[in-house]
């Protein structure tokens, strides 16, 4: 993962339960509406080798990451299938210091400022804040407060209506899943919805008047 890129639009897709037959027809949808990361949970059946063939569908137009990596196994399994960067949904010690020690960008996930804290100086490149939906936009900035150089991920309840509420408050980046990656419309095959949802979100992030 360039994180440099990563930060020029700090955006990150969560495709969790796809298949691969929606793969390459995904990969196309999100590229065509300009996004430029994704993770494939390790929750995912056949997640190992949907991180392969994600892979090889994308090129070098996305960043494909793992997430939902719970164990050193999990972690192993994604970056051998060819992920760049590692999600978690909570802290997991293991996890940060092999990616800290061998240069793998990990966005561990943490809630409390305790967790938060703990999880940076852990040596996360940013810290997911989830879920981000219940406690809002406000609760960054009251994070941001003692804690103005940890970067954070939004995550949970960030729409293109409240993406520039999130990065006002502190946010540094945000990540959306479910409510776009919807499972009915990729079993009607309706990528085109998923296009313009994700169109949504890189238009508001990149007409976001950030103060």
């Amino acid at each position: 993962m360039d994180i440099a890129r990563f930060k020029k639009l700090p955006i990150m897709g969560i495709c969790r339960g796809i298949t691969a037959d929606s793969v390459t027809p995904l990969v196309e949808a999100v590229v065509s509406a300009g996004l430029e990361t994704i993770e494939i949970t390790m929750n995912t059946q056949d997640a190992q080798s949907l991180i392969t063939q994600t892979v090889k569908a994308a090129g070098k137009r996305l960043m494909v990451g793992a997430g939902t990596v719970l164990n050193v196994e999990s972690l192993k399994s994604a970056l051998d299938a060819g992920a760049t960067f590692i999600v978690t949904s909570v802290m997991i010690d293991e996890v940060i210091e092999y990616c800290s020690k061998n240069i793998i960008p990990v966005f561990p996930g943490a809630l409390t400022p305790g967790e938060i804290y703990r999880a940076w100086n852990s040596g996360a490149t940013m810290v997911k804040v989830f879920p981000s939906a219940f406690f809002g936009p406000e609760y960054f900035r009251e994070i941001k407060g003692p804690f103005a150089d940890i970067e954070l991920l939004a995550c949970g309840g960030v729409t293109a209506g409240n993406l520039q509420d999130y990065l006002n408050n502190g946010a540094d980046a945000i990540a959306f899943g479910g409510a776009v990656f919807r499972k009915d419309w990729m079993e009607k095959k309706e990528f085109h919805k998923i296009a313009i949802e994700v169109k949504k979100l890189v238009d508001a992030f990149k007409k976001a008047d950030i103060k």
